[in-house]
This record gives C-alpha cells, structure tokens and sequence, in this order.
C-alpha cells in the first residue's frame, strides 16, 4: 500500500493487497501443517484462533479449542499428561495428553468442556453455584477449608476423634490439673477447661438441639471413662465416635487450641485501650 500525502489532503493506492492475504494464507498454512505433524486430534490454544486456521484444523478432523484460561491450562497439561508448548518445530520431543473424552456441556446457562477419562485421574472439578455472590463465596470458602484440611492431613495422618470427644476428654484432664494447682493459678485453668467444653456447645446449637441437655450428658458420659463418646448430629443424642467414625485431623485441631490459646493469652496482656479524641472540625468543612 503506497500512501501519498499533499497539504490536507492524503490519497492511498493499493498496490499488493492480494499479495499480502497470499502471504498471510500461506504463513497459517505452514504453521497448522506444523502442528499436525504431531499426531494430535484436539488443539488447545491460549489465545484467538481466526477462521482460516481454524477451517485447516476442521479439514484434518482436529478439535480446535481457542481462549483456554491461563491458569486452568497449566493444571489442564498436568492432569492431562500433556507439555505446553510455543513452538511446534520438534515434534518428537512433545509429550502429547490424552484423555477419553471431550464433551461441551450446559451447567445453567453457561457453556463448559469437560475432560473425562484424563490420564492423571488425581484432579477434578467442582462447580459452585447459588442464588447469589454472597452465597457462592461462602461455599468456596467452606470448600476451600475443607480441602486444606484434607492436605495437612496427607501431610499429618494422625487423626482425633470429633463430634466435641476430644474436647471433653481434655477439659477433663484439665480440669483434675486445676483440683491439683494451688493458687489463683487454678482458676485460669479452670476456666481454659470451660472454654473447651464450650466446643460441643456450639455443635449442639449449630445443629439444632439442646446444647445444654447434650453437653451434660457427655460430661457424665466421659467422667464414667466413656472417652470416645461424643456428639451424634444425625440423631442429636450421645454417641461412640469409633462406631460413628467421626474423626478430625491431629494438625488441625492442635493448631486450632494453640491459636486460640495465643490469642486469648494476647488479649489479658493488654492492660488499657486508649482512646483518640475525635478531630474538630471546623465550620467549612463538608461532612
């Protein structure tokens, strides 16, 4: 394109348009000849795909996936056994993925592909949905509690019994240190043995049952040295955890009373607040 310009006034002329289109054809031919070259039969591309390439892939019988995420993508190679490439010169060294199959699938109104059948089955995906925000971002908050609790305990395999057990069983212990301390000391730790019992209270309220009614039934239960009796949520009624099978993770709970025991010591060092007088303000100002 040759551009010539006098005073105001710019003309333009093409001289090689075609030229350039050939050119451009013939630049994406090579490169998607490239690409077949390595045996695949799905391509996921980073970015746009435009429709000339696009049309060569559906001549060769490849699926063409454009705008893949960034981040999906790299968890996508892992679970699919495959290498991210730039450059497609030596086939021969690429590790291809694979999976079983390649589906698109409606989930509300959105549309989704879905791998199944993928050669690293250790990865899946969740989808969350709710009536609104709020309600969407607390279930990936819980599930992604939950999931950090499942890795400390393939970090930590030691596990605890729940449903309050462990609680009691340990402000039992504590409580008979405190019978055994002379002092003011004994009544800090009487009270740190109140604040552990106060764990299946909340599980009891949380669930809908008489906390009170529950709880003392359980103190009674582990002062006869029924140790592994605990909260039964299904049922609302006292129960052996060993039968139940309700467990929590050892790293977990420990971290949960040395954070609580840390914080709870930090807050009676503090001796006073102070308190800021508020600036004055003076007439002019806007509020």
């Amino acid at each position: 394109v040759s551009t010539q310009s006098t005073g105001s006034m710019v003309s333009t002329q093409s001289t090689g348009s075609s030229g350039i289109n050939a050119e451009y054809g013939e630049k994406m031919k090579n490169k998607v000849d490239r690409i077949l070259k390595h045996d695949i039969n799905c391509f996921i591309n980073r970015q746009l795909i435009y429709d000339y390439p696009d049309q060569l892939f559906a001549d060769a019988g490849i699926m063409a996936i454009e705008h893949a995420d960034f981040d999906g993508i790299e968890r996508l190679s892992k679970v699919l056994g495959a290498e991210i490439v730039s450059t497609f010169d030596q086939p021969d060294k690429v590790t291809i993925g694979s999976c079983k199959l390649i589906e698109e699938v409606m989930i509300g109104e959105d549309k989704l592909i879905k791998f199944s059948g993928v050669k690293q089955g250790e990865a899946c995906t969740v989808v969350l949905r709710g009536a609104t925000k709020m309600i969407v971002d607390e279930s990936e908050r819980s599930l992604h509690d939950a999931l950090c609790v499942l890795t400390q305990t393939v970090k930590e395999t030691r596990t605890v019994f729940g449903g309050g057990c462990s609680e009691m069983r340990m402000a039992r212990h504590v409580e008979e240190l405190a019978a055994r301390t002379p002092g003011k000391e004994a009544l800090a730790i009487e009270s740190f043995a109140r604040a552990l019992r106060q764990i299946p209270t909340i599980i009891a309220d949380n669930g809908g049952y008489d906390s009170s009614q529950l709880v003392s039934e359980l103190r009674a239960m582990h002062s006869e040295d029924n140790v592994y009796s605990g909260l039964n949520m299904n049922t609302g009624e006292v129960g052996d955890m060993r039968d139940l099978g309700i467990t929590e993770s050892y790293a977990v709970k420990s971290a949960v009373v040395s954070s609580a025991a840390e914080a709870a010591e930090m807050i009676l060092r503090v001796d006073d607040i102070l308190k800021s007088t508020p600036r004055q303000r003076g007439g002019n100002e806007c509020h």
